[in-house]
């Protein structure tokens, strides 16, 4: 066992967790941070993907023990004050969100892609989001939210 702190959604929790507890677990199972979905397990499907220093990753794949010091955002971190962000909002207003397992990955994704590239291409979301897997939108939906949230950011 091995105490650390982890900044989540800009607050520091002191966890006592083993050396080999991944990320996804620490959030779900110690924070109750269940927006993260575990689904493979083996990076293979972004269902557990959060934002670790502004960068897309499988929490699934990354040792909490390596990602003391660093920045994570969840997809609960990603409105304010009860708020969606607009990334969250653009995938309702679209009707992105089928069953919504893989949702909440697809919208950190999103978000990641829009902070690095604010007026995305259809070509440009869709190898963003190719990490990302969904058996119920086809993605049409999906790219279509992430272009009206860039157009609502006023890219």
């Amino acid at each position: 066992m091995m105490d650390i702190t982890l900044k989540v959604n800009g607050e520091e929790h002191a966890l006592n967790v083993p050396v080999s507890r991944t990320l996804l677990d620490a959030l779900r199972d110690d924070l109750k941070l269940t927006g993260s979905k575990n689904a493979c397990n083996q990076g293979a499907c972004g269902a557990c993907t959060v934002l670790l220093d502004g960068t897309p990753v499988n929490a699934c794949l990354v040792l909490a023990v390596g990602a003391i010091g660093r920045d994570i955002v969840t997809i609960e971190g990603l409105g304010e004050s009860g708020t969606l962000s607009p990334v969250q909002q653009a995938f309702v207003d679209t009707g992105a969100i089928q069953c919504g397992f893989c949702m909440s990955g697809m919208i950190v994704s999103a978000t990641a892609i829009l902070a690095e590239n604010p007026k995305p291409t259809r070509d440009e979301i869709r190898s963003a989001l190719s990490g990302n897997l969904c058996r119920c939108s086809g993605y049409v939906r999906v790219i279509n939210a992430v272009i009206l949230a860039s157009e609502r950011q006023g890219a």
